[in-house]
C-alpha cells in the first residue's frame, strides 16, 4: 500500500455523509489515518468512527441550507445544491490540501463534491469517486429519471434523442450552475477548463465506485466500464444502539405503525406531515413520524401517533407496517433490506430515479407531491399494508443482502479494498 492517509470530502445529509463515514472507518481498520471533511453537524458520527474531523463550514450552514424549500421545483432545488457546492469548493480544497502528505495520500469524495478531483490534479494524488445513487450516471440507452416530466419524452426515447437531451440539459442548465462555476475555480488553481462538469469528466478517477448493487440498477452498456458496484452500504447512525424507550413502548402498545420520514434534512415538509397525520387516522393506522424539525408536525399529535427526532432504521423498519419517505438512496436501501413496503414521495435530486427503481422492483408505489392528498395517501397505505403478495416480494428482495457471517462480502469492505488499490496508478483512460 503506497499511502497511509485518506482525505475524504463528504457533503450533504445523513444519506450522503454516513456512507463515507463508514468507508473511512473501514480504511482506518486497514491501517490508514483518515481525515473526513464535512459539516460539524456530523461531528459525533465522525468521532464515533475514530476519524479526524475537518470542519466544512459551521453547523448553522447546515441548518440554513436544509431549511430551504425544495418541494415543487426540483430544478431550483438542484440549483441550490450547485450554488452551495461551488461556494464551498475553494475553501474545502485549500483546507484538505494543507493536510496532504506527498506521495502518501489518497483523495476520496462523492461525485458532485468535486473537491477530491481538484486535489488529484493540484497535488498529484490518486483519487476515488464514490457515487451513492445511479441517477448521476448518464446513459443514452437507459437514462435516469431526473425530473417528473422526464417520463413524457422517455416513452419515445432513442439513443440519438437521449444524446440530444443531455446536450440540451448541459447548455440550458448545467453549464450555468455547474460547469462555468467549476471552471472559474479551476482557473484560479491554474487548471484547464472542463467541457461538461456532469459529463464524462465526473467519472474520471483511479477508482470509480457505485455504492448500490446491480440488481437495483442494472448497468446499461454505456455506463463507464471502470465502474465497480460493491452494493449498498448500510450505516444508519444507530451504532447498534437500541431504540429509545419511548419508541419501544409505542411499538409494543399496538400493531406495527407506518413510519413517515421525508428526509433527515428536510425542514420544509409541513404539508407532507399534515396530510400524513390525517391519512393515518382515515386508514385506521398508527403513525411514527421521524424528523429533526418538530415544528413541522401538527400539534398535538393523536394518541396513536408518535414523533421522534432520529431513529436507526436498521432497528426500526423490520417492525414497521410500511415506510413513507422521500426516496433518498440510503432510506431506499434500509427499506429494501428490512423487507418493508414503501410509499415514495420524491421531491428532488436523485429521488425520482430511486423511486422509479423501487416501483419497478415491485417493492412499493410512488406519489408525487401534487398527488399526496389525504384520501389518496390513505388508500395507498391500506393497499401496502393489506397486500400479502407485496410483502412477499419485499421479503424476497431482502434476501439479496450478504450474510453477516461473510464479512468479505460486505459492500463497505469491498469499497475499502478498491480504494486501497488506487495507488497502483490511474485506470486506463480515466484521467
Amino acid at each position: 500500500m503506497p499511502f497511509d492517509l485518506a482525505l475524504i470530502n463528504a457533503y450533504g445529509s445523513h444519506g450522503d455523509v454516513l456512507p463515507l463515514v463508514a468507508l473511512g472507518r473501514a480504511l482506518r481498520a486497514r491501517g490508514l489515518a483518515v481525515v473526513l471533511q464535512t459539516n460539524p453537524f456530523f461531528a459525533d458520527h465522525v468521532a464515533g468512527a475514530g476519524l479526524d474531523l475537518l470542519p466544512l463550514g459551521e453547523r448553522a450552514d447546515y441548518d440554513r441550507f436544509f431549511a430551504q424549500p425544495v418541494e415543487g421545483d426540483p430544478k431550483r432545488a438542484m440549483a441550490q445544491v450547485a450554488a452551495e457546492l461551488m461556494r464551498l469548493l475553494p475553501p474545502a480544497h485549500a483546507a484538505l490540501r494543507a493536510r496532504v502528505r506527498p506521495g502518501r495520500t489518497v483523495a476520496i469524495g462523492g461525485g458532485l463534491g468535486m473537491v477530491h478531483r481538484l486535489l488529484a490534479e493540484t497535488a498529484g494524488l490518486p483519487c476515488a469517486t464514490v457515487h451513492l445513487a445511479p441517477s448521476v450516471l448518464r446513459s443514452n440507452l437507459a437514462p435516469p429519471r431526473l425530473v417528473p416530466e422526464a417520463d413524457h419524452w422517455r416513452r419515445w426515447h432513442s439513443p440519438r434523442l437521449n444524446r440530444f437531451a443531455w446536450w440540451l440539459m448541459d447548455r440550458a442548465y448545467n453549464d450555468r450552475h455547474f460547469t462555468r462555476p467549476l471552471n472559474a475555480v479551476r482557473a484560479g488553481l491554474g487548471l484547464a477548463p472542463v467541457a461538461d462538469a456532469l459529463g464524462p469528466w465526473l467519472h474520471q478517477a483511479d477508482v470509480l465506485l457505485g455504492l448500490f448493487p446491480a440488481w437495483f440498477a442494472p448497468p446499461p452498456g454505456d455506463w463507464p466500464p471502470a465502474l465497480q458496484l460493491p452494493g449498498f452500504p448500510m450505516p444508519d447512525g444507530g451504532g447498534g444502539q437500541p431504540l429509545p424507550a419511548a419508541v419501544e413502548d409505542f411499538l409494543r402498545r399496538g400493531p406495527p405503525p407506518v413510519v413517515f420520514a421525508p428526509g433527515t434534512a428536510n425542514g420544509a415538509a409541513q404539508d407532507f406531515f399534515a396530510a400524513s397525520v390525517q391519512a393515518c387516522r382515515q386508514a385506521g393506522l398508527r403513525g411514527l413520524f421521524v424528523t429533526h424539525f418538530r415544528d413541522q408536525l401538527p400539534q398535538p399529535l393523536p394518541p396513536d401517533q408518535l414523533h421522534a427526532d432520529y431513529l436507526p432504521f436498521g432497528a426500526l423498519l423490520p417492525r414497521a407496517a410500511a415506510l413513507v419517505h422521500h426516496g433518498g438512496i440510503g432510506t431506499v436501501a434500509q427499506a429494501l433490506r428490512a423487507g418493508v413496503p414503501q410509499l415514495l414521495r420524491p421531491v428532488a435530486y436523485d429521488q425520482f430515479d430511486n423511486a422509479e427503481r423501487v416501483q419497478r422492483l415491485g417493492a412499493g408505489t410512488v406519489l408525487l407531491p401534487a398527488q399526496y392528498r389525504v384520501d389518496t395517501v390513505a388508500r395507498a397505505l391500506r393497499g401496502l399494508v393489506d397486500d400479502p403478495a407485496l410483502r412477499a416480494r419485499c421479503g424476497a428482495l431482502a434476501g439479496h443482502w450478504p450474510s453477516a457471517a461473510d464479512p468479505a462480502a460486505d459492500p463497505v469492505a469491498l469499497a475499502a479494498q478498491a480504494v486501497l488499490a488506487a495507488g497502483s496508478g490511474p485506470a486506463a483512460g480515466t484521467r
